[in-house]
Parts: C-alpha cells; sequence; structure tokens
C-alpha cells in the first residue's frame, strides 16, 4: 500500500505560521516600536485571547484576537470604527427620518459602512454621543448591568436646595419606577437659574429631564458631556471625532472586554 504524499502548496499550515507577528500588530497599533514591543513580550506584559505570551514568534490574527496590554484592550481590528459625535439641539438621534427632519444620519452621510448610535439623546439634548459598528461594545455599554456612567450638564430653575443632592443620591420614586443619581454638583446659581452636574447609569427615556423636574427643577438645556472616561472637549455642536486608542481601551475595560 503506498501512502499519498501531500505538497508543500496542499499542507496545512501550522497555526504558528498564520496571521502577523504579535509585535508588529502592537506596533501598528501604536502601542509602541517593534522592538518596545518585544521587551514588552518578554517581560509578560501581553494577553492574547486570555493568556500571557512571552515568546517573540506568535503570530495572530489582527481583526480577530483579543490582545491586551497591562490588562487595557488594544483594538487591533481596523474594521471597527468608534467616533464621538457632539450632537447639536433640534437634531434627531437616528440614521434616517422617512419626515426629512434633521438627524445624526445626516453627519455621516460620507462615512461608509454601517454605523449605529450607542444609546439616545433626545431631539433637544445636546452632547456626547458614541457612534460605532462595534456591535458587541455597544451592546455593552447600553446594557444596565455595566452600569456604565453618563455625565450631563443641565441648566435648570433654581434656586437649588442645599439638601438636593442628598435627595437624589438617596433615590427618588418616578412613574415607572426608583431612580438614584451616582453624583449631584450645583455648579453655578444666579437668581432663578442653576448650572448642576448629574452622574448616573440610568438609561430610562429622558430621564435627566424627568427626575429634575421631579424635585421642582425642571430643565432649560442640558448637555451630555461624558460617557465612562470618553468625554467632550473642544468639539463645536455637529463635529466628528474618531476616539483615541486610550479612550476606547477605556471603554473596553468599563464593560469587561
Amino acid at each position: 500500500m503506498t501512502s499519498e504524499r501531500r505538497s508543500p502548496s496542499s499542507a496545512a499550515k501550522h497555526p504558528s505560521e498564520e496571521g502577523v507577528r504579535l509585535q508588529k500588530v502592537l506596533s501598528q497599533a501604536g502601542v509602541a516600536s517593534r522592538r518596545a514591543a518585544e521587551e514588552m513580550i518578554l517581560e509578560g506584559r501581553i494577553e492574547v485571547d486570555g493568556e500571557v505570551v512571552v515568546e517573540l514568534g506568535r503570530r495572530v490574527d489582527p481583526e480577530t484576537a483579543v490582545i491586551h496590554v497591562d490588562g487595557s484592550r488594544v483594538m487591533t481590528n481596523n474594521n471597527l470604527t468608534h467616533l464621538l459625535l457632539n450632537k447639536p439641539t433640534g437634531i434627531l438621534c437616528t440614521m434616517s427620518d422617512d419626515q426629512g427632519r434633521p438627524c445624526i444620519g445626516d453627519y455621516l452621510s460620507e462615512r461608509h459602512g454601517k454605523l449605529f448610535h450607542v444609546g439616545r439623546l433626545d431631539q433637544d439634548t445636546e452632547g456626547l454621543l458614541l457612534i460605532t459598528n462595534d456591535g458587541e461594545l455597544a451592546n455593552r455599554l447600553m446594557h444596565p448591568s455595566y452600569k456604565v456612567r453618563k455625565t450631563y450638564m443641565a441648566e435648570v430653575i433654581g434656586p437649588i436646595p442645599k439638601d438636593l443632592g442628598k435627595r437624589l443620591r438617596a433615590g427618588v420614586e418616578l412613574e415607572d419606577g426608583p431612580v438614584k443619581v451616582d453624583r449631584f454638583k450645583l455648579v453655578d446659581q444666579n437668581q432663578n437659574r442653576a448650572l448642576v452636574e448629574v452622574v448616573l447609569h440610568e438609561g430610562r427615556k429622558r430621564i435627566v429631564r424627568r427626575l429634575l423636574k421631579h424635585v421642582g427643577h425642571p430643565v432649560q438645556r442640558l448637555v451630555r458631556t461624558r460617557i465612562g472616561d470618553v468625554q467632550l472637549t473642544s468639539e463645536r455642536p455637529g463635529a466628528i471625532r474618531p476616539l483615541n486608542r486610550q479612550e476606547v481601551a477605556s471603554l473596553y475595560k468599563i464593560v469587561g472586554m
């Protein structure tokens, strides 16, 4: 009986021969130079798919590998998009509107691929909105079990009583159930107007407006300034920018990815 010989071209490659060298992937992701990445690997600071890697010959698929450096996720899949939009007031939080009203899709028309917004801001609320095609990250950011904190600046009818923060942290009862804030701060106050900062991980519809109205301080203007560690800086209303490596890593960290 003769054995069948396989040609080199038909032989399956060993897993270690497939993919891209790990130090090259780290360098292309902006983590460090290849030489510095090699040192990080030898120091045991790199994890691939939950396994600490200490050999320099390791190859990975950048589109599927889950890589962590010092415990922080590194984005290596160039097909994933993570954007920040400073949503202006009066804009619908939808990618299209059959009545032709202004919506966030108008700001993304020149970008290719299917993108979607992470959560919502009502039409009259401004500020930080995350846009992505990273479905797993988006689902976790919106899921209440991860308790992702959002920060809002609200201009309200004043004056603000000294015990309001204590009341809101203890919780109040709304028509659809109890709600409490993680943090409340009086930023400024002038006669019958006040500027307050509200931090909470609730995601119910118009929750900040309903909460402040319930305690007697209707919102006149509302801006979301922060989600987790990602925050608005100098972006003008309508501006879009990609999240940097540290911001993306911070989002992955708070949802355990």
